[in-house]
């Protein structure tokens, strides 16, 4: 019984399938096969029921997964006491909304190659829906989003959060939301669905919203007076520095941003729990040197 087989089933039985192990391990999925055969060989019992689907333990693998749960903590509580994190290898799945792509991500990539240069970065970026897919699913390790995700099996560590405010473009002085479209993150984002009931409950049906995935866009948009629209200061900042915007007050502002650094808090990963609290650090850094 080797240590590469016990990984490899842990991975089989958390995603639910050879193939999907095979990914997160980078190997073929006969390599994967083999070292589950093997492991059943040595053991003298079947670990999974196959058939079609997702593969099901059974008793024997049941059992077998708590101790393979505490092998590898004990594999990660080495590295986090004993390893130099400069000499740790692999990769790591980061995800972020734009709005912290635009912000901090650059200084917490900075910030995380600094303590961990071995470490290859797999880098998403994507609205907060697909990222909390894609962390259940765990195709990522780390995410940035509009949080907390509520899951029982997800940690979230809380982040600054970003307030809006309204902007219009200087050559454009329409601030009337009934007479010129108002626009907004994508409309699979909770700001657009609550802008959406607010505006709605304001103006009525003549209002007219536009939905964009990238806020550079957006903001390009205000300022050539095609739409207004609340997003963060510190990202309107530029616009405004050039005179491009100006804020303004309708007579409401939309809720913060509420963002968190989330991962799956099973199995345990001391590289993702250190990232998650670089990026606090980083978030809060960034958040004390910019406007609000």
């Amino acid at each position: 019984m080797t240590f590469d087989q016990i990984k490899t089933f842990l991975w089989v039985a958390r995603l639910g399938g050879f193939r999907k192990a095979a990914e997160r391990l980078h190997l073929s999925q006969p390599a994967v096969s083999t070292r589950i055969s093997n492991l059943e060989e040595e053991l003298r019992v079947p670990l999974f029921e196959r058939g079609l689907g997702e593969v099901v333990l059974t008793k024997h693998g049941t059992l077998l997964l708590s101790y393979a749960e505490q092998m590898l903590f004990v594999e990660e509580e080495i590295k986090q006491r004993v390893a130099n994190p400069s000499e740790t290898e692999g990769l790591f799945r980061v995800g972020a909304s734009e709005t912290i792509a635009q912000a901090w991500l650059p200084e917490f990539l900075k910030a995380f190659s600094t303590q961990y240069p071995r470490v290859n970065v797999d880098l998403t970026v994507d609205i907060s829906l697909n990222l909390r897919s894609a962390l259940l699913e765990r195709r990522l390790d780390l995410v940035f989003l509009m949080g907390p995700v509520s899951e029982f099996s997800v940690e979230n560590v809380e982040l600054p959060p970003f307030d809006l405010h309204w902007y219009r473009s200087t050559q454009n002085d329409e601030t009337d939301l009934s007479a010129i479209p108002v626009i907004s993150y994508s409309s699979k984002t909770r700001p657009y669905r609550e802008l959406m009931s607010e505006l709605s409950r304001r103006i009525g049906p003549q209002m007219r919203v536009y939905a964009s995935a990238s806020l550079s866009a957006s903001l390009k948009m205000i300022a050539a007076g095609i739409a207004v629209g609340p997003y963060p200061r510190a990202l309107a900042d530029d616009f405004l520095q050039s005179g491009q915007i100006v804020e303004f007050d309708p007579g409401f502002r939309p809720q913060p941003l509420e963002f968190t650094a989330s991962y799956l808090s099973e199995p345990r990963s001391f590289l993702v729990e250190n990232s998650a609290e670089i990026a606090r650090g980083v978030a809060r850094d960034w958040d004390s040197s910019h406007p609000r």
